[in-house]
């Protein structure tokens, strides 16, 4: 099952063509939306309270009929803890590397990041394949600076239509384009492991400035992530 979710909350440039590109107005809805400002800090990575997860570790396996201090289970509280830690606490390294752009009129893609992360509903795990294309300006994105920005938002309690469009931001802030395109994939556990227990992919996107307004474009992208 594929889902397409084709709208977003972002931001218009204004622009109704890109280098050539015809415009477009019937397939997608014009909005007022949100310019992302080159140059922005990133929000701080959140921290987890370590000693409070070792309790709430303890507290579960107990909430769950089991004895914490039987064999197998004595290290699960802060195995646990740890795996929250790890997850929330996730630094992504650099990911503001940018090189001088020598186009600004060819799309540059990368797809088939898979990332994982937690649905913010069920705390179940999702799993998500990336796709970003961009347009340049001036600069660049570092190729593995992709994943980075992938890993850094799906490293959160998430749902995918908003992961989707804060790895959309993340890539706006640090090239400066409004030309940004994402598509995510996902298959949530929340939906194949309980309620109608069926496996499905689910599918949204983020299209800005002129992957908004210019269906050749978007088409273009589009053929580009293919497999």
């Amino acid at each position: 099952m594929v889902l397409h979710l084709d709208r977003d909350h972002s931001m218009n440039n204004g622009h109704a063509q890109h280098n050539g590109h015809k415009e477009d107005t019937h397939m997608l809805n014009r909005e007022q939306e949100q310019v992302i400002v080159a140059g922005e800090q990133r929000p701080a990575a959140a921290q987890v309270d370590y000693p409070r997860l070792l309790e709430l570790g303890r507290e579960l396996l107990v909430a769950l009929g089991e004895n914490p201090d039987r064999e197998g289970l004595a290290g699960t509280p802060r195995r646990w803890a740890d795996w929250w830690r790890e997850f929330i606490e996730y630094d992504p390294g650099t990911t503001e590397t940018t090189f001088s752009s020598v186009s600004t009129d060819q799309i540059v893609c990368v797809s088939g990041m898979r990332v994982f992360s937690l649905c913010e509903h069920h705390l179940l795990p999702m799993w998500c394949d990336v796709a970003i294309g961009y347009i340049p300006g001036d600069k660049v994105l570092g190729l593995s600076k992709f994943a980075r920005i992938a890993h850094q938002f799906a490293h959160q309690l998430q749902i995918q239509e908003r992961l989707g469009q804060q790895i959309a931001d993340e890539v706006s802030r640090i090239t400066g384009t409004n030309h940004v395109a994402v598509i995510v994939k996902g298959e949530h556990l929340c939906m194949s492991a309980r309620g109608i227990r069926t496996p499905g992919v689910m599918t949204s996107s983020v299209m800005r400035g002129s992957f908004r307004t210019d269906r050749d474009l978007r088409a273009e992208f589009m053929q580009m992530i293919q497999p």
